[in-house]
């Protein structure tokens, strides 16, 4: 049996040993400070975790593999909200233009992925933010603020305060995905936990929300402009 590569992290906001399994990073083991501090202690639970998790670590090492394949097979096309846009190269273009199904993007691939990104981050809030006044306006509950950020572990957020935010790279899925994610997070505007009342909440105004969050968690990691 080959030995799983890992690196590891000391954080002093960690309170319990963390794994992740990133595209970029690898296979990364967060240890506490307090832990890591006492000598031995740190590594031998970095080990430790490791081992416990292997055949999770594996699976989700296949599924970086699968994504790495579909993300390359796009070739110049990006998705968006379960459609497909046609990249056109322009030498000297600094941002992108949307223009039909089509998006004119810088010629370097570096400068792309970052023109790429600011585009769909502005985008985001536009969609986003219709299809979350289209919910609350239906459901009863408003919130406070909505902000689009790029957060590596989770689809979006909803505070006690009402503040909401949302992933940008929910418009690289289908739109009943993100709207599946749109009425998440309203619920949460009632109920906050994810007790059974909150499930026959989201139930009630989606019924499709299990296929849908089954969607996300075989695909997340496709997700991406680039991996």
């Amino acid at each position: 049996m080959s030995e799983i590569d890992y690196t590891v992290r000391t954080s002093s906001r960690a309170r319990r040993v963390r794994v992740t399994v990133d595209p970029v990073r690898g296979v990364e083991v967060v240890v506490p400070a307090a832990l890591a501090r006492r000598q031995g202690r740190g590594a031998r639970a970095a080990a430790a975790a490791v081992a416990e998790l292997r055949p999770w670590i594996e699976r989700r090492q296949a599924e970086m593999h699968s994504a790495r394949a579909a993300v390359a097979a796009r070739g110049l096309s990006v998705p968006y909200l379960g459609g497909t846009l046609r990249l056109i190269p322009e030498p000297g273009r600094e941002r992108v233009h949307r223009r039909g199904d089509t998006l004119l993007v810088p010629a370097a691939g570096d400068r792309r992925l970052v023109a790429l990104e600011r585009w769909y981050r502005r985008v985001a809030h536009a969609e986003i933010a219709r299809r979350l006044d289209a919910a609350c306006a239906a459901a009863g509950p408003r919130y406070t603020r909505l902000s689009i950020r790029g957060q590596r572990t989770r689809w979006a957020s909803c505070s006690r305060s009402g503040a909401m935010s949302f992933n940008w790279r929910l418009l690289l899925a289908p739109e009943p995905v993100l709207q599946y994610v749109v009425w998440h997070e309203v619920c949460h505007l009632e109920i906050m936990d994810h007790s059974d009342r909150f499930w026959s909440l989201l139930a009630s105004r989606w019924p499709d929300y299990k296929a849908h969050a089954a969607w996300l968690r075989r695909h997340g990691a496709e997700l991406v402009l680039a991996v």
